[in-house]
């Protein structure tokens, strides 16, 4: 199994550091500032061998300048705004990141970034801001089709699948979640859970698709409960899953 540890950046992104067991390399999935980065990687005695971009936002790509090294590959979409890309990736093909030697399947996840994948493999998701613990990005360039479309294709992972995102958004992405559903008693567990963590600075990542599930208003648009509130706060009936993720995600963005 892949051991994989946070880095801390910014005011609540996470940078992944990702290595095989015991590995001397490893791979830094959106290093959005470098030095805590490099930080990271000269505590554990570890050589950068590749970095993985979901999407083209500064808080995960402007630590690319600061960590390149000659020939160091920098996979992500193909989109001009990525520093130093030398490997473009479409969804539906396979990558084996240099230094790693384990496969990830390339995910298209268009909504928060039109040009915006994710990585999945080895159980674990790598999703960048597609999909948080708890919620989902904001609409900046897609469309509630694209979104609600591939949350569908993310929904029906395994259970256990770990998702490891962008932002250390769970406590307020899971108070949100209450106002919806606020007799879901898996969701009042799992917030009494993370308030506790985040009381001691304990970080709330991964979860897991099946949490999600549970838990996640957006991965949610078939619940009754979820569509009778997504109803009442638009003041209208929704009659389809991409119409009430269209609700709920307006409803998020003034919440």
């Amino acid at each position: 199994m892949l051991e994989v540890t946070p880095v801390p950046i910014l005011s609540d992104n996470y940078t992944w550091l990702v290595r095989a067991p015991q590995g001397p390399e490893a791979v830094v999935v959106d290093p959005g500032d470098a030095e805590p980065v490099q930080r990271a990687l000269d505590a554990m005695q570890l050589t950068l061998s590749a970095i993985l971009i979901t999407h083209h936002h500064g808080d995960h790509v402007a630590g690319v300048d600061g960590l390149v090294g000659n020939g160091l590959p920098v996979y992500g979409p193909a989109d001009s705004r990525i520093p130093h890309l030398t490997d473009p990736l479409e969804a539906g093909t396979h990558v084996v990141p240099a230094g790693l030697g384990f496969e990830f399947e390339v995910l298209a996840v268009p909504g928060h970034t039109l040009d915006h994948i994710a990585y999945l493999g080895e159980g674990m998701l790598f999703a960048g801001d597609a999909l948080f613990a708890g919620g989902c990005g904001r609409m900046f360039e897609g469309s509630a089709e694209q979104m609600q479309g591939y949350l569908a294709t993310l929904r029906a992972l395994p259970a256990d699948t770990r998702v490891y995102c962008g932002h250390e958004y769970t406590l307020a992405n899971l108070t949100f979640a209450a106002a919806v559903e606020p007799d879901n008693e898996a969701l009042q567990r799992r917030l009494e859970q993370v308030r506790a963590q985040r009381e001691r600075g304990a970080i709330t990542l991964p979860s897991t698709i099946g949490e999600e599930r549970a838990t996640n208003p957006f991965l949610r648009w078939d619940s009754a409960t979820v569509r009778a509130s997504a109803e009442s706060h638009a003041g209208q009936a929704l009659d389809t899953p991409v119409a009430v993720f269209a609700a709920l995600r307006n409803w998020k963005d003034h919440f």
